[in-house]
């Protein structure tokens, strides 16, 4: 017992505000100033651009108002690997935490990291993309994949501090842009144009391809579909993360009450601000300007319209105190999925062991490691598809678990239910299952990939549980 006693202890360091500066600062990332150009190159239209996200907004509150019920009843570390295990089988949950090791989130560091270098580049041009710094085989390093690399680095190493570094740096950094976003969008309100909002107001429901020249393509009801499809891949990848607070319920003062609500509150902030920034670009921008916004910094050039010069190095330092913020939640909240799975046998042992500061240190590392390799691998928008098309099936299942668990658990101590239930979880398995179908037909090119990965988790899984029972049945035997 004086053995147990002395091992470290997960910290209940994590209040209310900090839950919900976490939900909000692990979505708003890069995407919101980024991702409206593809998505306006593909719909072409300012009320198509608009309801991307309302559509995707409403898929996220719901998810969000969803998991609360399930997070008041497993209030511990592990979030949505223990709510699919709860509700479905080991397997299935090793699968999630496999695709979330293997993609998901550290798929999602990589992008976040490669945008914070996209954004250092406008202030200080050698640390571009394009700057490219010697060869590996085929691969091509440049300047922006080794800073995204440093700041992942610098981000895990802080976090194995302590729970507590890591909150101070979320709520400060979310605090930070949170307010530049509100200044981005009333300001930009200000400097409305009326001929420019006239312009794009005038036939909103057009939906189009917009092509650099300015010309448009057509749709059929076919390609309309496909294209809304691959315009939410944009959007639904900026506001992920928000189940991040689920991960670190472990280390919340009050986790039944507090992780619901943290989830609900940062959820809904995220998504006004989202829908509000993008109506302000429609007011000083062109579609066609959002549409060839260089390497498409729209959030640069409506600062650009609405600062003048001075503005647009302004926004992108707050865009770059953005992704940092982002980053640095995904990083602290990843590392408690594998110290779950390691705890349930099914990862790397030493990743369920907490250093002196009470937290997964392996975990953080190895996630590191990931990271940085997806960092070499490519572009954003390939980390983009196949992350938003991985992320959503294990959406959906994890929804759907709530209808398994009170069938199985009827009489199980629910502090919160979902809202809505039945309907609004099941509109959300039926528009999570849509858009992934549709991605299917319309990326399999970067889709087809990412459900790989999750299939290469089956065999891994078997393999692990049968040394697992070697293991038991030799200690068994001595």
């Amino acid at each position: 017992m004086a053995k147990n006693s002395s091992q470290p202890k997960m910290k209940h360091e994590l209040s209310l505000l900090d839950g919900t500066m976490l939900v909000s600062g692990s979505m708003i990332g890069s995407g919101i100033f980024i991702v409206s150009a593809d998505i306006t190159r593909n719909v072409g239209s300012a009320g198509w651009l608009i309801a991307i996200w309302i559509i995707t907004g409403f898929m996220t509150l719901t998810a969000a108002l969803s998991y609360g019920e399930l997070s008041g009843m497993f209030p511990k570390a592990g979030g949505q690997y223990v709510y699919l295990k709860e509700a479905y089988n080991k397997l299935i949950a090793f699968l999630y935490g496999w695709s979330f090791f293997a993609v998901i989130q550290t798929g999602t560091i990589a992008a976040v990291g490669v945008a914070f270098s996209k954004f250092t580049a406008y202030l200080i041009p050698a640390f571009s993309e394009d700057n490219i710094l010697f060869h590996i085989g085929f691969l091509k390093i440049s300047a922006a994949q080794l800073m995204s690399i440093f700041i992942i680095v610098l981000l895990t190493y802080i976090n194995t501090k302590g729970v507590k570094s890591g909150k101070i740096i979320q709520t400060t950094f979310t605090l930070t842009k949170l307010l530049s976003l509100f200044g981005l969008i009333i300001f930009g309100f200000i400097a409305l144009k009326p001929e420019i909002w006239h312009a794009n107001w005038s036939n909103a429901w057009d939906i189009h391809n917009l092509k650099a020249d300015n010309t448009t393509v057509g749709l059929t009801l076919a390609t309309a579909m496909g294209a809304i499809a691959a315009s939410m891949v944009g959007s639904i990848f900026s506001s992920d993360a928000w189940n991040s607070v689920t991960f670190i319920a472990g280390e919340m003062k009050n986790p039944k009450r507090d992780v619901a609500l943290s989830l609900g509150l940062g959820t809904l902030i995220v998504t006004i601000i989202y829908v509000s920034a993008n109506v302000a670009y429609t007011g000083v921008l062109s579609m066609h300007d959002i549409a060839t916004a260089d390497k498409d910094r729209v959030a640069v050039a409506a600062s650009h319209i609405i600062f003048g010069n001075l503005g647009t190095y302004i926004i992108a330092v707050m865009i770059m105190i953005s992704t940092f913020g982002c980053n640095n939640g995904l990083i602290l909240s990843g590392a408690r999925v594998y110290y779950t799975m390691a705890k349930d046998g099914l990862f790397f042992k030493q990743t369920g062991e907490l250093n002196k500061a009470g937290v997964p240190e392996f975990g953080l590392w190895i996630q590191a490691v990931v990271a940085s390799i997806l960092c070499l691998s490519g572009r954003y928008g390939d980390l983009l598809d196949m992350i938003s098309f991985v992320v959503v099936i294990f959406y959906v299942l994890t929804i759907f678990g709530i209808y398994i668990l009170r069938k199985k658990h009827p009489n199980a101590e629910r502090p919160y239910k979902a809202l809505g239930y039945p309907i609004l979880p099941a509109i959300y398995i039926i528009m999570g299952l849509i858009f992934c179908v549709l991605l299917i037909i319309y990326k399999p090119q970067f889709t087809w990939p990412g459900f790989i990965i999750v299939l290469i988790g089956v065999p891994i899984y078997y393999i692990s549980q049968r040394n697992v029972k070697k293991k038991d049945e030799a200690l068994t035997d001595s």
